[in-house]
């Protein structure tokens, strides 16, 4: 197929792309930003997710106001647990950590990025702008049904643009944002749906999802830099990671966003030859 023969150099538009992000001020601030976050415990993740499904970082109270954005008031808090930590029988007070030892957990209280106000946070990802003048995300909704899943406008708490499950055939999509982030979205969820019904990791998938997605946009004219370099580079774990991913998963790369691009010919076909 005609259109394959572009994604090598796409892929590599993509490479020079978080290569280039990786040596920003604002990915340094990014950075510097996610530090301040603990990670949590499956149990804790499972905690969050029952209580805010949207959630996307949690904090206490006291770093929230540290990092510039106080909780608002009347927000409701999300409980987890951490434990109760006490230096060990005949232990130096100025013992090291490894010389405690776990006495019970207790609930914590801890807030959502949404649940507050203040400074802005620097962000990887920038949304995208801009319209569909061109009817892609039709075409993008009749891959989808090809594929066996239905897609929905949704609504979602926080900063989620899209999911989807190969247990409900279904692919939702955030209804308040742009077309052009619609698009690219849904070109994410097709991938996820291509590729991803038992992911070995999360965060290979997502770098091979938004990899597509980011072909495919450059493919129908839309350029996804502001938001797949920086979402790539996250999911990886930084920049060397992320050009290794690239460099690993591109034969599915290139084979999700060809089968992808394959509903847009002839006239994307023509375009590339």
């Amino acid at each position: 197929m005609t259109v394959t023969n572009r994604h090598p150099d796409l892929t590599a538009t993509l490479a020079e792309g978080i290569s280039h992000l990786a040596s920003t001020e604002e990915w340094r601030r990014y950075l510097s930003f996610q530090s301040r976050f603990h990670r949590y415990s499956f149990g804790n993740v499972l905690l969050i997710a029952a209580q805010c499904p949207g959630a996307t970082r949690v904090a206490g109270f006291s770093t929230w106001r540290k990092m510039g954005r106080p909780v608002r008031k009347g927000e409701k808090a999300i409980w987890i647990l951490a434990p109760m930590i006490a230096r060990g029988a005949g232990s130096d007070p100025g013992a090291e950590p490894e010389g405690r030892v776990v006495r019970g957990f207790k609930f914590v209280p801890v807030f959502d990025l949404a649940q507050t106000d203040g400074d802005a946070i620097p962000s990887a990802c920038n949304r995208l702008t801009g319209d569909d003048a061109a009817g892609h995300y039709a075409t993008l909704l009749s891959v989808a049904h090809s594929l066996g899943f239905a897609v929905e406008d949704h609504r979602f708490c926080g900063s989620t643009n899209g999911d989807c499950s190969h247990a409900g055939h279904r692919i939702r999509i955030e209804a308040a944002n742009a077309p052009a982030q619609r698009v690219k979205t849904l070109a994410h969820e097709i991938t996820h749906a291509l590729l991803h019904g038992h992911p070995e990791s999360r965060a290979r998938a997502e770098l091979e999802a938004e990899s597509s997605a980011y072909v495919v946009c450059r493919a129908l004219g839309i350029d996804s830099g502001d938001y797949s370099f920086g979402y790539v580079t996250a999911w990886a774990g930084g920049r060397d990671e992320a050009l290794a991913g690239i460099r690993a998963s591109g034969e599915r790369i290139q084979r999700a966003s060809a089968t992808i691009l394959s509903a847009f010919e002839p006239r994307v076909a023509a375009e590339a030859a």
